[in-house]
């Protein structure tokens, strides 16, 4: 397996800086994705270590190897793209088979090589098609059997699903992931989607305007964003601004006097007077007070402007004093309790699932 060590690498587009200074480091073995906006640098930061762009600065790794000077078709790497580029004249098990012709493998153990990875993405039956005879889903999984065909040490996915409907996207992926798994082949994913990086990743790295913000686990990503910025992008959050007040309580217990005149208690550090920024996301809120004594519970109270519906969840959009919009989402709802638009609401949450949040763009 291949460990990719990216280190201190910067590309600049004229006077734009597309890459800026990242650093990275991927275990062998994990499948790790890099996530932002559109323009953020990860597509250039993949191209770069696939050998496809030279970088300005830095240096690329696979295990202990430099790769700075060294080809694409000498990295050992598969690629798949955002656009198929299957090849119309060939069959599928030749579209697949192409990487191995041009490395000159004997035709018996390309046939091999092709019925094995035909079955790993399921595809066994449909080898002997055209591409125009294929659905967009039997298409990718085409592309994907043809970078995986060739062994590579490392394999790269520039938005392998953009092209595909809600539904297939969530197949695809599950059928790259389990792939991976079972190969255990170091994967590096970009995409702009949160809800697939969270699906599917082993470690995730957010990016924004060429600069990494975080990385982490998913769960750790969510639940504990080190600015707003990821906070945002990674899921959706309540955002509120006040300032820490009084001296630190125990279990750093601080009481926070919000926007809305109300006084809260979260888990903060700081000086007194600080200025803070706390998030909460919307399953953390609750329409009941809490029953557990370890925690603190925090209140505010609104009119609901908008009650969506969604069958193992009810999002609610609140009103609060200043005119502010908060969601809250009511997981396994009473349906009896279900709330109207127009009526007001009192939301509750712990000390402990809200989270102090910086302002500053790429702090970590």
């Amino acid at each position: 397996m291949t460990r990719v060590q990216v280190k201190g690498v910067a590309k600049r587009f004229g006077g734009t800086a597309a890459i800026d200074g990242v650093s990275l480091d991927v275990r062998p073995g994990e499948l790790f994705t890099l996530v932002g906006p559109s323009g953020c640098g990860k597509t250039t930061l993949l191209r770069i270590v696939a050998g496809l762009l030279e970088q300005d600065a830095g240096s690329v790794f696979f295990n202990e190897d430099r790769m700075d000077h060294t080809p694409p078709y000498l990295r050992n790497i598969g690629v798949v793209f955002q656009s198929y580029a299957i090849f119309p004249h060939l069959t599928v098990a030749e579209n697949i088979a192409y990487g191995l012709k041009a490395r000159r493998v004997p035709p018996d153990r390309i046939a091999t090589k092709v019925a094995e990875v035909g079955r790993l993405v399921q595809l066994e039956t449909l080898l002997d098609r055209m591409p125009s005879q294929l659905s967009g889903g039997q298409q990718q999984r085409a592309v994907l059997a043809r970078a995986l065909v060739i062994e590579p040490r490392l394999l790269l996915m520039d938005e392998p699903l953009s092209n595909l409907d809600a539904k297939l996207r969530v197949q695809i992926r599950s059928l790259i992931r389990a792939v991976q798994r079972a190969l255990q082949i170091t994967t590096i994913y970009v995409t702009h989607d949160q809800e697939e990086a969270l699906a599917i990743s082993d470690t995730i790295a957010v990016m924004d305007r060429g600069r990494v913000l975080q990385v982490g686990k998913p769960w750790e990503l969510y639940l504990a964003p080190s600015s707003r910025f990821v906070a945002d992008f990674i899921g959706t959050m309540n955002v509120f601004h006040g300032r820490l007040e009084g001296p630190a309580a125990p279990a750093g217990l601080r009481p926070l006097v919000t926007a809305f005149g109300e006084r809260w208690q979260v888990r903060a550090a700081g000086a007194t007077g600080a200025q803070v920024t706390v998030g909460v996301r919307p399953e953390a809120l609750a329409l009941e007070r809490g029953a557990s004594a370890d925690e603190t519970w925090n209140s505010l109270t609104g009119t609901v402007v908008e009650a969506a519906y969604l069958g193992a969840v009810v999002r609610y959009q609140v009103r609060v004093a200043d005119a502010s919009s908060v969601v809250a989402e009511i997981h396994n709802p009473d349906f009896a309790a279900i709330r109207a638009v127009g009526d007001r609401v009192t939301l509750w949450f712990g000390a402990s699932r809200a989270v102090l949040l910086s302002d500053q763009v790429g702090e970590a």
